[in-house]
């Protein structure tokens, strides 16, 4: 699937706003976001490096921005 098509596809879904969590929520529903976000940031980071590329690179970013978003609702909510 290209990134054409996937933005095409995903312009076809409803913004529910929910938050999916990759891992065990703890009591604090921020801290378990930005724990996940950063998770995704990482790995994204780490296949960036090892695979190079616009692609690679555009992915990293976009994970890292989610990471800085939830770190910063995070720390708003302190």
């Amino acid at each position: 699937m290209t990134v054409r098509q996937l933005h095409q596809l995903l312009r076809g879904l409803d913004d529910t706003r929910e938050i999916v969590v990759g891992n065990t929520p703890s009591e604090n529903v921020l801290h378990s976001v930005w724990r996940s976000a950063q998770h995704e940031a990482d790995e994204a980071y780490a296949h960036w490096r090892d695979h190079r590329g616009r692609e690679a690179y555009l992915a990293y970013r976009a994970a890292a921005d989610r990471a800085d978003a939830a770190l910063d609702a995070l720390a708003g909510g302190a």
